[in-house]
């Protein structure tokens, strides 16, 4: 299984942008996927995840009214739409899938994208 992000870019703070990332290859069936983040000299980090099918999100406080993540259905996308960005949003964005975890540890995810980069300037 491939993934493949895209979407990010440079905004100014305030602004929008609204990643995708699609899965292609050998897929058996329909995956949990999530949103991960990674800032300069930080550690990788959890920001949203849905569940097969889309009938559950769940996002990181820090975003939760900002960030919205959809998708989660058969054709195995995923999106994060993200309005307000803030400075600190500044990360490169990891999408990832899962046939049987959905959750916050990075660990429990199989397939893993390449990243997009976000640059919030202030």
């Amino acid at each position: 299984v491939q993934l493949q992000a895209s979407g990010g870019g440079l905004v100014q703070a305030g602004g929008s942008l609204r990643l995708s990332c699609a899965a292609s290859g050998r897929t058996f069936g329909t995956y949990n996927m999530a949103w991960f983040r990674q800032a300069p000299g930080k550690e990788r980090e959890f920001v949203a995840c849905i569940g097969r099918g889309g009938a559950t999100t769940y996002h990181r406080d820090s975003v939760k009214g900002r960030f919205t993540i959809s998708g989660g259905n058969a054709k195995n996308t995923v999106y994060l739409q993200m309005n307000g960005l803030k400075p600190e949003d500044t990360a490169v964005y990891y999408c990832a899938a899962d046939l049987v975890y959905s959750g916050s540890d990075s660990d429990q995810y199989d397939y893993w994208g390449q990243g997009t980069q976000v640059t919030v300037s202030s």
